[in-house]
């Protein structure tokens, strides 16, 4: 039970089918979905998942999964964002009906209450939908609902007034909160939680075959979208900055299909550095450590959707993971990669966790000779990258769920007095 809430429905786009995982809410919304049953609440994870799969699944003694839009998402295959328009008027008008007749109302005649995350602007008229709901049929006092930005996309499409009014405003970080307060909306700060899990770290022997793949070269790897954001020219002209000065790095880096993805390759060309594309069945992390050691460009493009275990014994394997975005509300693979034993690169923004040269290494700019400057220091001194590997995991240990489940039933219990006040 989470601060006297014994039921639990998380609304969300992204979930855990590779379908719907595309960024970083994803991972949050499956570990969150997870750690909320590990503690008994009853939850009820409602995503846009793949239309393949069954549309409810128990997935756990205390987690049940509803991919919703599936109607919508066979005719828009590529991934949960794939015909996003006409799935978000779904979900904002058939998302209340589910939630307050099956979730609310039966936990209202058992006496009990009901906590509702939802995440992003997608969710924002099914958040207000709802609360108007349950206020027309005297349940609202059953519920607590919440709306949580994890970043500042659609911003501008929110009526801010309306969601107010139906639901408390969390945030994962103070730089998100001080972005929300620049629009005059008052937050309250939830972090992001990683699943305890994950404080196990990769197996042992894929950590072992990545690194002999690597072949003892400085290693740096590189995972994301191709966004102007996530400062991928830094990360080149990085690169190039350390060969001018004498090191043999390899970036290797897995994009998305996104279009920048050219402006990123064509730096890289711009300022010498060779290329070399792998295509490889990313479920077999033999074949990908195979692919890796016989890499000799600069810039390695491996293109295949890697398991967790494969990319958490990349992370381990390499000399740095380059998550040094420009612009990150929270930064949940800094603390995966800690969590794996790794060393993150981070920028300065919400990545509230990481200390520079003590448990990550950390960029105020996006230039290249900034990052370049800080991996020369770092490339080859075993000890200093063995304490930020140690002092990054002990880091990892305070943000798993149950740490951040205390935090939100706090925060919970806040809620509920103000609003009875």
């Amino acid at each position: 039970m989470i601060a006297g809430h014994s039921t639990a429905a998380l609304l969300s786009f992204e979930g855990p089918d590779r379908y719907s995982s595309v960024g970083g809410l994803g991972s949050r919304e499956t570990s969150f979905a997870h750690a909320l049953a590990d503690a008994e609440v009853e939850t009820t994870l409602i995503f846009v998942g793949d239309p393949a799969l069954p549309s409810l699944e128990a997935a756990g003694p205390h987690l049940t999964l509803r991919r919703w839009c599936q109607w919508i998402s066979e005719y828009h295959p590529l991934n949960v964002y794939d015909g996003e328009e006409g799935k978000v008027a779904d979900y904002s008008t058939s998302v209340p009906e589910f939630v307050a007749n099956d979730i609310v109302a039966p936990a209202a005649s058992r006496g009990e209450r009901v906590l509702i995350v939802a995440e992003e602007w997608q969710t924002v008229q099914a958040t207000i939908a709802l609360d108007t709901l349950l206020r027309a049929r005297g349940l609202r006092y059953a519920a607590t609902i919440l709306w949580n930005a994890n970043n500042t996309y659609g911003f501008d499409r929110i009526d801010w007034g309306r969601l107010q009014s139906a639901a408390t405003i969390t945030t994962v970080s103070r730089y998100m909160k001080f972005e929300l307060a620049a629009r005059g909306i008052g937050s309250l700060v939830v972090p992001n939680g990683i699943a305890e899990s994950l404080l196990e770290g990769p197996p042992r022997e894929l950590v072992a075959l990545f690194r002999g793949a690597l072949r003892g070269k400085p290693s740096l790897i590189k995972v994301g979208r191709f966004d102007p954001d996530k400062n991928w020219l830094q990360a080149i002209d990085a690169v190039a900055e350390l060969r001018a000065q004498g090191h043999t790095p390899q970036l290797i880096v897995r994009g998305g299909k996104e279009s920048y993805g050219e402006v990123v390759f064509g730096r890289a060309f711009s300022r010498d550095l060779s290329i070399e594309r792998i295509v490889a069945d990313g479920d077999d992390a033999h074949a990908i450590a195979k692919a890796l050691a016989q890499a000799k460009a600069d810039v390695v493009h491996l293109q295949a959707f890697l398991p967790d275990e494969s990319l958490a014994a990349l992370y381990a394997a390499s000399d740095a993971v380059l998550a040094n975005s420009g612009k990150e509300p929270f930064g949940l693979v800094g603390l995966e990669v800690m969590a794996a034993g790794g060393i993150p690169v981070c920028g300065a923004t919400g990545e509230e966790y990481a200390e520079p040269f003590v448990n990550a290494i950390v960029c105020d700019t996006p230039d290249g000779r900034e990052l370049a400057a800080y991996l020369h220091a770092s490339i080859g001194d075993e000890r200093r990258a063995d304490r930020m590997r140690q002092a990054g995991y002990a880091t990892a240990n305070r943000y798993v769920w149950q740490n951040v489940l205390e935090v939100l039933a706090n925060k919970i219990s806040y809620v509920a007095r103000a609003r009875q006040a």
